[in-house]
């Protein structure tokens, strides 16, 4: 007995000094490995140049160099607002005049935004738009009537051309937004290019497209944020986004209603959760957006595209009244 105790001693100890010896070991390993280990991935993954050092919320806020846009020295954020797609041409005046009135009223840069056509449908039944150049020739109207500028978007690199002769601001829809031929030719044009970040792309990843525009000659550049794929028939905004596209040094908009999609629902008719357009409108201004995007007619379920998610015309002012607060808040800071 007293042997197999001694010898039960020795394991323990020889255990002791086994775990000592291996945890020493283990240890200078860290030292000198993990370093390296860190190391190496920072230099095989730089982070992109075009990012620089930013601020969570920054006052000074970027406003597109338009000719016709106005109330740029009040501090507020820009808007573009309309209705999804141009339905008729007394549709369109109605909804820019009440909304010009708004954002003189609170000294909001404004510019209107109408589809032209809507491409990108779910069925070939949907409503699509009243005709390219009729539409287009509406949306003219409205920048000469009221002295606004106007956006609308693009579909393909021919489109480019056509509609820079009626409107400001071309707009690359998100689905779209790596296709360089498209981008190239918007850019050429000499018109400011809104490029709406893809709904499968990182914020960082818009780069690139900034960068295609820029190397066609164009610095005239706005991306707007409207929400990253959640699951099937989701969308959600991750607002880490807006200060790392800010950080390309372009002014970046908050899409609010088509943030609050429901895509893909088994109707084919996209769906959506309009009663949330305050609270994602309110956490845009929160964290810094030069702009804010909002589709909105006067009876949205009457709409032809998109009313799922618009905002009534009604509850507009409202809404950027509080808006403007919170901006007139944070400036303080």
């Amino acid at each position: 007995m007293k042997k197999l105790r001694m010898a039960g001693r020795n394991n323990r100890n020889l255990a002791r000094k086994t775990t000592s010896v291996v945890l020493k070991w283990m240890g200078t390993i860290c030292q000198r490995i993990v370093p390296i280990c860190v190391f190496i991935p920072l230099q095989l993954y730089p982070k992109p140049n075009i990012l620089t050092t930013f601020t969570s919320v920054k006052t000074d806020l970027m406003i597109p160099e338009i000719s016709k846009i106005k109330n740029t020295g009040s501090g507020n954020f820009f808007l573009m607002a309309g209705p999804c797609a141009i339905e008729s041409e007394q549709m369109a005046l109605e909804i820019a005049e009440r909304i010009v009135s708004i954002t003189d009223k609170l000294q909001i840069p404004y510019i209107f935004k109408g589809s032209y056509r809507k491409a990108n449908r779910s069925r070939i039944d949907s409503f699509s738009g009243i005709g390219d150049e009729k539409a287009l020739k509406i949306l003219k109207k409205v920048s000469e009537t009221f002295d606004i500028p106007v956006v609308t978007d693009i579909h393909s690199a021919p489109e480019a051309t056509m509609a820079a002769e009626f409107v400001d601001v071309l707009q690359i829809p998100a689905f779209l937004c790596r296709q360089t031929d498209i981008l190239v030719a918007a850019a050429e044009t000499g018109k400011v290019v809104n490029i709406k970040k893809g709904q499968f792309l990182s914020a960082t990843a818009m780069q690139f497209a900034v960068q295609k525009v820029i190397d066609s000659g164009n610095n005239n550049i706005v991306l707007t944020e409207r929400g990253t794929t959640f699951g099937y028939q989701d969308l959600v905004v991750d607002y880490r986004g807006i200060p790392e596209m800010r950080a390309m040094n372009v002014p970046v908009v908050l899409d609010i209603t088509h943030s609050l999609q429901q895509p893909n629902q088994v109707s084919g008719v996209t769906g959506g959760n309009p009663a949330l357009i305050e609270t994602i409108a309110r956490a845009g201004i929160a964290v810094g957006v030069d702009g804010i995007f909002i589709e909105t007619h006067p009876n949205p379920e009457a709409a032809k595209s998109d009313g799922a998610n618009m905002l009534k015309l009604d509850l507009l002012e409202n809404l950027l009244t509080r808006l403007v607060a919170i901006r007139q808040t944070i400036i303080q800071f």
